[in-house]
């Protein structure tokens, strides 16, 4: 017997990359010099096959914000890799700024392609696994940066190792059980006087007359990184000294610290320095607007695209259309350290320290941040593209829209639940992110139950969501239960035989298929179809779609010969409406040819089969992945036939195929891979069924969860081998 398949559509694999990045670098920082003292010899240490984490030391940890942890480690991360690439030491670069699990899933696909040319398919965990594996075999020298890892994170089956690659993690705090197994935590201060003076020396180095009380500068900010570069930056702007801009800052401290306190940190003065240098260079409300709204969003990167949205133009008070204000402010901003701009990416990004973001949002009032956090809402939602071409990629978007809801969560909620919710959560869904957007979905259906009032129209749209990402997951039971949920309140607000229903109906139907029930899930497709016939007709797409989930629900309660006059009729009706070769029609035909060779009529089994396989040969192509499906197909029918030596030619074709359209390691290929083994064994080749099971359980071991059904099939089939 063989092992089942199936999945999303993929075409022809586009050529791999010899050398490929991954991620934005953040820019160093102006007037970035080396770190002899503390931090010299670090790249030296991350060797192939190494692993190291950044991390504060003890002494420079801090609470919130958390001035003192700044102490450059993402700079020196920057300034390793960038010298990695251009030397040509590593072929590969992977920088994933870590917001959680779905950053680093997001990564890790837009890495498959570029290796592998293969587009990614399957669920975004199963892609991002499958590249780990890539990365433990290539010979291609590789980094992974994963920077500001958060304490708390599950990175489970994502660490990535190989003889040919580094990683190296930053973490914001001195925790020293940072990264996987065997990774080498180094702690890092803050400079010492003499990495401190060469850096503001150089920022200054187009006036050096400013450099005068260069080093009185410096041990009074405590060589602290950010500190540092925001006085250089403010010095720089102006016409002060770093002896002036010394007596600024002693004079702004001693009013600040009225207390038993402790002293303030060094950068807790400077950014309050940096932002009225600002308002002097561009005075107005602009400089303190455009601050409170990049510090509701991801500071390790804003696609400078939502500066010129119509949102954000009018919350600055200007025309719809204009953007010169945003650019204005920020440019202002960037001028004294409190962000920096990626010009090397295009549009550019803007970064903000988190320390930075969070001092600007304890100091802005709620009358402030509130039309900040609308402004920011609907200028994401307003360039977010409708059609994700490749939603996978869309990880800035999704940082930056969780951001803006972890920094004002009431002000999208005031409302209802803001559209800019709705699109984040199913941005996820769309990159096969099962995991992450169940988790999302399960979030704001419980924000909905405490914010919205009960039959809220938004609580609906919520829970629709939440049945549909428990399905994506296979979490069968809970799909079920919610698709219940959705489908009684459609039920009571909406008229019978509305599209919506009988959508809810079908998914619950799916659903039902998944939990062992066919039999229920039969009875509700008996309904919905009933609905279709009678509000749409019989020859409405619909109602064909409807009969063919009741075909399927047929054939999983084991009656293939209902099954099989279903989708006879279907296939009929859709060869008269949508013709012979439409890719529903085709599709339609290659599952007739599947509930024929249940049902034990293997002749017409073959006959179908053989025509998808050549309507889909012409339509297309020979690698498309549906085409390679009822290549599979038609093997195994030959194979239920007796017919070996057609059904090996297939088998074999299908198993290359696979390989080199979905990749080794793909679920499909695996499945293949044991029904050759399978057939291998069948007609006596006992040796190469064993080899071919003896390959297919490490691919298994290395890409599937613990207990994957399929990996315990090949194991006993193995077994049995041995046993003979």
């Amino acid at each position: 017997m063989g092992v089942g398949g199936g999945g999303a559509l993929v075409g022809t694999p586009a050529k791999p990359a010899l050398r490929f990045r991954i991620g934005e670098v953040p820019p160093l920082a102006e007037g970035f010099t080396d770190r002899p003292d503390t931090a010299g010899g670090i790249a030296d240490m991350l060797l192939p096959g190494s692993a190291s984490a950044l991390v504060p030391s003890p002494a420079s940890a801090g609470g919130l914000p958390n001035w003192l942890g700044a102490c450059g480690k993402t700079q020196i991360a920057v300034m390793i890799a960038e010298s990695l690439w251009r030397s040509r030491v590593i072929d590969a670069l992977i920088w994933i700024s870590v917001a959680d699990r779905s950053s680093v899933l997001s990564g890790f696909m837009q890495g498959w392609v570029a290796a592998t040319g293969i587009e990614p398919t399957g669920t975004a965990e199963s892609v991002a696994v499958r590249f780990v594996g890539w990365l433990s075999q290539t010979r291609q020298p590789w980094l992974v940066v994963f920077d500001d890892l958060p304490e708390t994170i599950d990175l489970e089956r994502l660490w990535p190792a190989g003889s040919a690659g580094r990683l190296l993690v930053t973490s914001a705090r001195p925790v020293m059980a940072v990264g996987g197994p065997g990774t080498r935590v180094i702690p890092l201060g803050f400079f010492s006087v003499r990495e401190a003076l060469n850096g503001l020396t150089e920022r200054l180095s187009a006036n050096p007359v400013q450099r005068q009380g260069a080093i009185d500068l410096v041990e009074t900010l405590g060589c602290q990184p950010l500190a540092l570069a925001q006085a250089a930056s403010v010095v720089a702007s102006s016409n002060l000294t770093c002896r002036d801009y010394r007596d600024f800052f002693t004079s702004r401290r001693e009013q600040m610290w009225t207390g038993p306190d402790e002293m303030p940190s060094a950068a807790m003065v400077t950014w309050i320095l940096s932002l009225e240098r600002a308002e002097s260079l561009l005075p107005g409300a602009w400089v303190r607007l455009m601050l409170v709204l990049v510090a509701l969003f991801d500071g390790h990167g804003i696609p400078g695209v939502i500066f010129g949205a119509r949102a954000v133009a009018e919350y600055l008070g200007g025309a719809a259309a204009d953007s010169k204000p945003a650019w204005d402010a920020l440019l202002a901003v960037e001028r004294v350290g409190l962000i920096g701009i990626n010009r090397d990416v295009t549009p550019p990004t803007v970064v903000m320290n988190s320390a930075v973001q969070t001092a600007i949002r304890l100091a802005a009032p709620a009358q402030v941040q509130e039309p900040a956090a609308r402004a920011a809402a609907s200028a994401l939602l307003e360039v977010w593209p409708a059609d994700e071409q490749q939603p996978w990629a869309a990880d800035a978007l999704r940082a930056n829209a969780a951001s803006l809801q972890g920094s004002a969560p009431d002000v999208l909620w005031a409302d209802g639940c803001h559209p800019l919710l709705l699109r984040a959560g199913r941005s996820l869904d769309e990159a096969g992110m099962v995991e992450s957007a169940v988790e999302y979905w399960q979030d704001l259906a419980a924000r909905c139950d405490t914010k919205l009032a009960p039959g809220h129209p938004d609580a609906l749209v919520v829970a629709a969501q939440l049945a549909a990402a428990y399905l994506k997951a296979g979490r069968a039971d809970e799909a079920v239960q919610w698709y219940q949920r959705v489908l009684a309140e459609q039920t009571r607000e909406l008229a019978p035989g509305h599209p919506a229903i009988v959508a809810t109906r079908v998914s619950l139907a799916r659903g039902l298929i998944m939990a062992g029930e066919p039999a229920d899930a039969v009875t509700v497709l008996l309904r919905a179809v009933g609905e279709c016939e009678q509000f749409r007709g019989g020859g409405h797409l619909d109602t064909l779609s409807a009969r063919d989930e009741l075909a399927a629900a047929y054939q999983a309660a084991g009656d293939f010969a209902a099954a099989s006059r279903l989708l006879a009729r279907s296939l009929a009706d859709r060869e008269r409406i949508q013709g012979q070769r439409d890719p529903q029609t085709m599709a339609t035909r290659d599952r007739l040819a599947a509930a024929c060779l249940s049902e034990g009529r293997v002749k017409d089994a073959i006959a179908h089969y053989k025509r998808a396989l050549s309507d889909r040969e012409k339509v297309l192509g020979r690698g498309h992945r549906d085409t390679i499906a009822s290549a599979a197909g038609l093997a195994g029918a030959y194979q239920a036939s007796g017919r070996m030596s057609a059904a090996m030619q297939f088998a074999e074709r299908t198993r290359a195929e696979s390989e080199r359209v979905l990749g080794p390691d793909h679920m499909e290929t695996l499945v293949r891979l044991a029904n050759l083994a399978h057939l291998y064994f069948s007609v006596g080749r006992v040796d190469d069924a064993e080899a071919l099971l003896r390959k297919t359980v490490v691919r298994c071991e290395r890409t599937l969860p613990p207990g994957d059904p399929l990996t315990l099939t090949v194991r006993q089939s193995l077994a049995n081998i041995a046993e003979r």
